[in-house]
């Protein structure tokens, strides 16, 4: 049986997504990302699975062989905080994270309670800086 993955492009609205969001706050902000996506990608945005507005898309191939696409950048208005999807290098990473304000992060997320917390700049640069990694280490598709 082959494996079909759950993060995929899909025909669902941006906009009904959004205006789901019961907190005026995170819808407003999630607004606001848009904005700042459609500035940064010059793309249209797109449902990825449930959650996920992607812009773009590229494939990858694991060591293990598995292999896939992915969209080029996104993020997921999530309930406790606005999940930012991202790839940098460690040491350019760690300089665009202490300049960006309030935020937690793992490996390839960031995790952003609400954008007055944060300058909006940076967050621009990492978005396209991000878009720069991907389209570096991986075959990119817009």
């Amino acid at each position: 049986m082959a494996y079909e993955a759950k993060l995929k492009p899909t025909d669902k609205s941006v906009i009904e997504f959004i205006e789901d969001i019961e907190s005026k706050n995170k819808k407003a902000d999630a607004y606001r990302l848009l904005d700042i996506y459609k500035e940064v990608t010059g793309m249209e945005p797109v449902m990825w699975g449930r959650s996920i507005i992607g812009y773009g898309k590229y494939e990858y191939t694991y060591a293990s062989g598995h292999s896939g696409e992915a969209n080029w950048a996104g993020f997921s208005p999530r309930k406790t905080a606005h999940t930012i999807y991202f790839s940098l290098e460690e040491d350019r990473k760690e300089e665009l994270l202490t300049k960006l304000g309030k935020h937690r992060v793992s490996k390839a997320c960031l995790y952003i309670n609400k954008l007055a917390d944060i300058d909006e700049e940076i967050l621009k640069q990492i978005i396209k800086e991000s878009m720069d990694f991907v389209e570096k280490h991986y075959p990119t598709t817009r």
